[in-house]
C-alpha cells in the first residue's frame, strides 16, 4: 500500500478532522502506514531554546496522518481517485482507475 503514494504526490484527505483538503506528500512512513501532508494535521509543540533554535516558543508543524486517509488526487479528473498500475514492458507506472490516465511525476 506504500508504494501507491509516493513523495512529491498531489492528494486529497478523505477521513479525519482535515476532510477535503488538499496537499503535497512531504515524507511517507511506510513502517507505520502514515504520510505527512503539507498544511494538513497540524500541531503545535511547545520549542525549547537550543544551539540550533535561539528562539523557544510554540511550533506548528504537519503531523502524520494514517495512509488510508488520503487518496491521490488526479488533475485530469479533478477528484481523489484510487491507484492502478499499468505494465508496459519494464516500466511499471502508476494510472488513475476512474480515466486511466497516468500520473505526472
Amino acid at each position: 500500500m506504500a508504494e501507491r503514494i509516493r513523495k512529491g504526490d498531489q492528494v486529497e484527505v478523505v477521513a479525519g478532522k482535515d476532510k477535503g483538503r488538499r496537499g503535497k506528500v512531504l515524507q511517507v512512513l511506510p513502517r507505520s502506514d502514515r504520510v505527512i501532508v503539507e498544511g494538513v494535521n497540524k500541531q503545535k509543540r511547545h520549542q525549547k531554546a537550543t544551539q540550533k533554535v535561539m528562539q523557544a516558543g510554540i511550533v506548528t508543524k504537519e503531523g502524520p496522518i494514517h495512509l488510508s486517509n488520503v487518496m491521490l488526487y488526479c488533475s485530469h479528473c479533478g477528484k481523489p481517485t484510487r491507484v492502478g498500475t499499468k505494465v508496459d514492458g519494464d516500466v511499471r507506472e502508476r494510472v488513475c482507475r476512474s480515466c486511466g490516465e497516468p500520473f505526472a511525476r
